[in-house]
């Protein structure tokens, strides 16, 4: 069975993974007859309420918090090689910008977790897929952006998308239920939520990136 990497940021849209998206990853990944093997990195984040959009001062750990959506069958992203995957794909949530690296308030200037930007590498290196969401593209285009200048998509924000494009990443504008592929970087990204108004919304276009994500296996 093909193996697809998920990694996940935390768990809820403010300070983690947006836990539609995460799911409706999930679902897609086993609809194809694929496996999904979650993962997360083994770093602190500040906590948000979700009923107010206001830091608590509270601080959790993205892996044990990821570990929710997973239930429980995660792995730590230092301990995976881009060797024991087909593909890798990152849904959305704030948690991909602010855990998984610092583009929501650095932009194009951000830095990576160096876990996750080595698997990210490693896995462009390979010449295998790797799917991004809804705010996710931009920590590919902050790892890849000068090296490879991959094509992208979050929607249609003009102030993301220049950011992005500082990356030396290309973005191209994208409706919600469509995905945008990169054919010879192999690399598949979708707006979701940068746009969704409706779960069913995502659902469309997430499930079109990963069944795109699975042809390019």
């Amino acid at each position: 069975m093909k193996k697809i990497g998920v990694v996940l940021s935390g768990c809820g849209v403010y300070d983690g993974s947006e836990i539609h998206e995460a799911v409706l990853t999930l679902l897609a990944i086993d609809r194809q007859g694929c496996e999904a093997v979650c993962m997360a990195p083994a770093v602190g984040f500040a906590v948000t309420d979700h009923l107010v959009n206001r830091e608590t001062g509270e601080k959790r750990s993205v892996l044990v918090e990821s570990a929710r959506i997973a239930r429980g069958n995660i792995r730590d992203i230092k301990e995976v090689k881009a060797a024991e995957l087909d593909a890798i794909i990152f849904p959305g949530g704030f948690g991909a910008a602010k855990n998984l690296c610092d583009f929501a308030s650095k932009g194009a200037a951000a830095s990576v977790n160096p876990d996750v930007a080595r698997l990210i590498k490693e896995m462009a290196v390979a010449g295998k897929p790797i799917g991004a969401i809804c705010i996710a593209p931009t920590l590919v285009a902050a790892v890849l952006g000068k090296e490879y200048s991959p094509l992208v998509t979050i929607g249609t924000d003009a102030g993301t998308a220049a950011e992005i494009e500082k990356t030396g990443a290309k973005h191209q504008k994208c409706p919600v239920t469509e995905f945008v592929v990169d054919a010879q970087h192999k690399v598949v990204t979708t707006p979701a939520y940068m746009l969704a108004t409706r779960i069913s919304e995502a659902a469309e276009g997430i499930d079109k990136c990963v069944r795109e994500v699975v042809k390019l296996m």
